[in-house]
């Protein structure tokens, strides 16, 4: 009897010390942020969910722009996100950010692409190579949707940072008299340049990934990513020239391809003071990373309505069921880390 005692007494004792591995994130209270941008939405729930289960108090995530996020992770008012794009944000961030912001692993590496995408029945019926085949009469009236004579590209409203981009490459490229930038509400445009491929018309437009566009748009089946005629960078895009050309995307028009956008990588972006507190945290940002696929499935839901917290809380938990043993594995590594 003294002996089952004794043992049930050592359990006692052990068992708060395994609650304590289980949970190195107790008593810790974690403010994230994330993007504007909903199609970031998922990946920072996902990361959200991972903390709460190594025992963090996760708050609420605050939603800011790039440089007020930066600015307010330097100044320790801020721990994480998930929405870094690099080297895209680099210009966005204050001065010697990096003495207290850190990045950490890659949500999606080489997974920020953006450029112009062509429906592949008119790529193969007109040979359009680069955006310089829509000079010939012949592809303008194909995509000329409203009869002026140019063709129609559904690209950015006014004021995101792509409009720029593009209106460098229609004047670059001497295409301002033959493609119209369609500069509408993205979403709504885009939903319409579905609804005419749905019936049998070309689509011409720009995106970038992760997005539902290119789950709608099956790239290399539906649409192919379009060579720019010539790489001739923006005065931003000078320093990172060499990523404007990609090598290995799936549904290009040629390999390598010339997208003449910047093509990022995903990363989460913390607090280093954090960091160095809170190495289990550290560790799951390290391991976490998605399938550039799983992220566009999901975004394509919430195109089609499923956009509550409600609805990505249960996005979450229907992706880590489907991938319980690497999820198991991130939160493993992460409370190794920890001890």
């Amino acid at each position: 009897m003294k002996h089952v005692l004794l043992i049930l007494l050592l359990l006692s004792l052990a068992m708060p010390a395994l609650a304590d591995q289980q949970k190195p994130g107790k008593g810790v209270k974690v403010q994230p942020a994330r993007a504007t941008w909903n199609t970031g939405y998922f990946q920072e729930a996902l990361v959200r969910e991972g903390l709460k289960e190594l025992g963090y108090n996760v708050k609420k995530p605050k939603e800011l722009t790039n440089p007020l996020f930066y600015q307010a992770l330097a100044l320790g008012d801020l721990d994480y996100w998930t929405n870094g794009w690099f080297p895209v944000h680099d210009g966005q961030m204050p001065d010697n950010f990096y003495e207290k912001g850190e990045k950490v692993g890659y949500v999606v590496k080489a997974g920020g692409l953006q450029g112009y995408l062509v429906s592949k029945k008119e790529v193969e019926k007109f040979n359009i190579q680069s955006l310089a085949d829509f000079k010939r009469p012949e592809v303008k009236k194909a995509f000329d949707a409203d009869g002026d004579g140019k063709a129609d590209l559904t690209a950015c409203p006014a004021g995101w940072g792509c409009e720029g981009t593009i209106a460098h490459h229609l004047k670059a490229y001497g295409l301002e008299d033959d493609i119209t930038p369609i500069k509408a509400a993205y979403s709504a445009s885009m939903a319409d340049a579905l609804a005419r491929y749905q019936s049998g018309k070309p689509a011409f437009f720009y995106t970038w990934a992760p997005n539902w566009t290119i789950f709608k748009f099956k790239p290399g089946k539906d649409v192919v990513w379009m060579n720019v005629p010539e790489i001739v960078p923006t005065e931003a895009q000078k320093p990172q020239v060499e990523r404007l050309t990609v090598s290995g995307v799936v549904g290009a028009v040629s390999n390598p391809v010339k997208l003449g956008f910047v093509v990022a990588d995903i990363q989460v972006v913390a607090n280093k003071k954090f960091l160095a507190e809170n190495p289990a945290a550290k560790e799951f940002f390290k391991q976490f990373t998605l399938p550039l696929a799983d992220i566009n499935e999901q975004n394509t839901m919430m195109q089609d309505g499923e956009k509550s917290t409600k609805d990505i809380d249960r996005h979450v938990k229907a992706w880590i069921a489907k991938n319980q043993e690497k999820w198991d594995g991130w939160l493993a590594a992460a409370r190794k880390a920890a001890q």
